[in-house]
């Protein structure tokens, strides 16, 4: 079993929630953790992952447009992609920097996509994914621990 960690970052800040998110995915026994940037991604990661917990920084408050055109060039393996886990995480410039609307944003291709979509867990904070202003501190590292732990530990029970 595989877990995608698919980030876009370009000042480093999502690209370090991205390893916390790894982490997590990695604590949980017979479940892998493949990281990939946007320039690095291809569909097989797509296809050979059953859970996919995707990143972005806060652009105009949606996902980045190199984010966006992943899950646009993928669309020829959409229908394969239904049922698996999707999972989102967001870094912003500003407090009220549209942190949760990006997440949305994210979440919304992966509904698309036919994937079953989770937030971050209750031991977190139980909302749409996990987010943070600047660079993640260690409040926000666990919560993406926990978050990367979650999708797993669902990808183990439901694959």
């Amino acid at each position: 079993m595989q877990v995608l960690v698919l980030y876009y970052s370009k000042g480093g800040n999502t690209k370090k929630m991205a390893e916390y998110v790894a982490e997590g995915v990695s604590s949980v026994p017979e479940v892998n953790v493949v990281v990939k940037n946007t320039q690095e991604v291809t569909k097989d990661d797509f296809l050979n992952s059953q859970g996919i917990i995707a990143g972005s920084p806060v652009y105009f408050g949606v996902m980045a447009a190199e984010l966006k055109k992943v899950f646009d060039d993928f669309v020829s393996v959409r229908k394969k992609m239904e049922n698996k886990i999707g999972a989102a995480f967001a870094t912003a410039g500003s407090e009220n920097g549209g942190k949760e609307t990006t997440i949305f944003s994210i979440l919304q291709a992966m509904l698309i996509y036919g994937m079953i979509i989770v937030g971050d867990p209750m031991q977190a904070t139980g909302h749409y994914g996990v987010a943070c202003v600047g660079s993640p501190d260690e409040k926000t590292a666990n919560y993406a621990r926990l978050l990367g732990k979650r999708v797993a530990e669902l990808v183990k029970k439901l694959f």
